[in-house]
């Protein structure tokens, strides 16, 4: 499978389809960048980070501080392929993170997101 144009592509251009997405939905923002923070262990300054440096999708997941461990249990269909089954890495989590992000959208509890993970309390 080629996909060396997706792996270039940059975050950046990828973040306002999601925020399009979720918010077009009823849903917010900040429930997008929870899901996205829990996957890949960025913080919300190492997000706009990511955004305004342009990365692609490649170097944004291989710069992720600690992708979480219980990515493994994200499981369905993306985009026509089962994401527990795609044998590429990087591919997989790129179609983890549009899978967290088709949850969001489509109101999905933020725990079965999360896959059974707590929710933190928003910040004051």
């Amino acid at each position: 499978m080629a996909h060396p144009r997706l792996f270039r592509m940059s975050f950046a251009s990828i973040y306002p389809l999601y925020v399009t997405k979720v918010e077009r939905k009823g849903r917010s923002t900040e429930e997008l960048d929870q899901v996205i923070t829990w996957l890949t262990g960025y913080d919300e300054a190492g997000l706009e980070k990511a955004i305004a440096d342009e990365v692609d999708l490649e170097t944004f997941f291989e710069q992720a501080p600690a992708m979480n461990p219980n990515a493994a249990l994200i499981t369905g269909v993306i985009c026509g392929y089962r994401v527990e089954d795609i044998e590429d890495p990087l591919m997989q989590k790129i179609r983890w993170m549009d899978k967290l992000v088709d949850e969001v959208a489509r109101g999905k509890k933020m725990t079965s997101i999360l896959r059974g993970a707590p929710t933190p309390a928003p910040a004051a």
